[in-house]
């Protein structure tokens, strides 16, 4: 089982500490991107969570890095879903749900160019078949 998390993470020296909807993101500026720890508590879901705050029914961010810790599911709009299980990178196209499954935090080291991280990366802007 498990040894439970500490929560709130501790914050990352030299970043800015980022609260929105349950989740906790440490942000390094790195020119026109950003590295980001973020940090989501166990029974998480961002259309629980999130999306009250944020508004749409998908998320629409490009999500790309490395899953360190944790386990995230979810659904894309065409109903295709993901399961990513740490250590493991990972891509999500904006047009999702997801969810972290279990008892641990999920904890995913993002690189973003905000709202642009999709065509700056060569990326589709959403996901579909």
């Amino acid at each position: 089982m498990p040894v439970p998390p500490v929560w709130p993470p501790d914050p990352v020296e030299g970043t800015d500490r980022v609260e929105l909807g349950g989740v906790v993101a440490d942000v390094y500026q790195a020119g026109d991107c950003r590295v980001r720890r973020v940090t989501y508590p166990p029974g998480y879901r961002w259309s629980t969570h999130l999306q009250p705050v944020v508004g749409g029914e998908w998320c629409n961010h490009t999500h790309v890095g490395f899953l360190v810790s944790g386990r995230i599911e979810g659904r894309y709009s065409d109903g295709c879903e993901f399961s990513h299980v740490a250590p493991t990178p990972v891509l999500l196209l904006a047009g999702h749900d997801g969810w972290v499954v279990g008892d641990e935090v999920a904890t995913f080291i993002q690189f973003d160019c905000e709202g642009e991280t999709a065509s700056r990366l060569g990326l589709p802007e959403q996901h579909r078949h």
